[in-house]
């Protein structure tokens, strides 16, 4: 058993924080949480275990109130908290391990709480991946230089630990500003070596971009620094590793 799987042994019901985006594991995800309901629940994992389930949701029908069974989700362990005068709480979460809701269970909370069992990429599918891992690792330090070129050399320049290969295709993904339906099927995928070769698509096509046809020279309306940003992830993961004192992006929690 893997050290995350370890980590979450023994838990088959989390509170279930349904959100507009996608969180991965390894990832740094900072909230503002103001909704009563989810005070409640901060302080509830606050006297447990400290984690949560953060799910993609972003309904297309009003009767729709909760992610749907079989979601893949991410569960977010808190590392810092900030508590509020009046209740609210500013919190840094780490992404852990994924999960699949497998069903929803009523205790009378005023969140939501799901089963869940939780699940890393297929063993066997891990063997023969270092050398994609290699290559994408090896694209992202292209875009990251052509990044920093893009601003002028301001800034810090953004990096990754190589790590594993599961490890790595979760970095890579959480740092670019993907879409969330992007980042949700990569999320789900449970196959390190089909995740690699899409990141590596995508990267081959985003790296010939910027290094042969001299995208700094191609949107005279926008500032160099602003399309660097628009490369990587508005929320910026690469340098809350670093330090996440002075940002707190303010998430608001899908209703129900």
């Amino acid at each position: 058993m893997s050290e995350v799987l370890e980590k979450v042994a023994g838990i088959n019901q989390l509170p279930i924080f349904p959100l507009p985006l996608v969180m991965l594991p390894n990832e740094i995800l900072p909230l503002h949480i103001f909704e009563e309901r989810y005070q409640q629940m901060l302080r509830d994992v606050e006297a447990t275990n400290k984690m949560f389930g953060v799910v993609f949701f972003e309904p297309v029908e009003d009767f729709v109130d909760r992610p749907k069974t079989g979601t893949i989700g991410c569960v977010a362990e808190i590392r810092d908290t900030d508590m509020l005068e009046d209740g609210r709480a500013n919190i840094v979460t780490l992404g852990v391990v994924r999960f699949r809701v497998l069903d929803y269970i009523d205790e009378g909370e005023p969140y939501l709480v799901g089963e869940v069992e939780f699940f890393e990429d297929d063993e066997a599918d891990t063997v023969e991946t270092d050398g994609p891992a290699d290559e994408v690792f090896e694209l992202f330090q292209r875009i990251a230089k052509a990044a920093f070129k893009m601003s002028g050399g301001r800034g810090k320049l953004p990096e990754i630990h190589r790590g594993d290969p599961e490890q790595l295709s979760f970095l890579v993904t959480a740092a670019f500003n993907f879409e969330n339906e992007l980042k949700y099927r990569l999320l789900e995928m449970t196959s390190t070596s089909e995740r690699l070769e899409k990141l590596r698509e995508i990267l081959k096509k985003m790296v010939g971009q910027m290094e042969e046809s001299g995208i700094s020279t191609q949107c005279p309306k926008r500032t160099a620094t602003a399309r660097k940003n628009s490369i990587f992830s508005s929320a910026g993961h690469l340098e809350r590793n670093r330090s996440h004192a002075d940002r707190t992006t303010r998430f608001v929690p899908a209703r129900r």
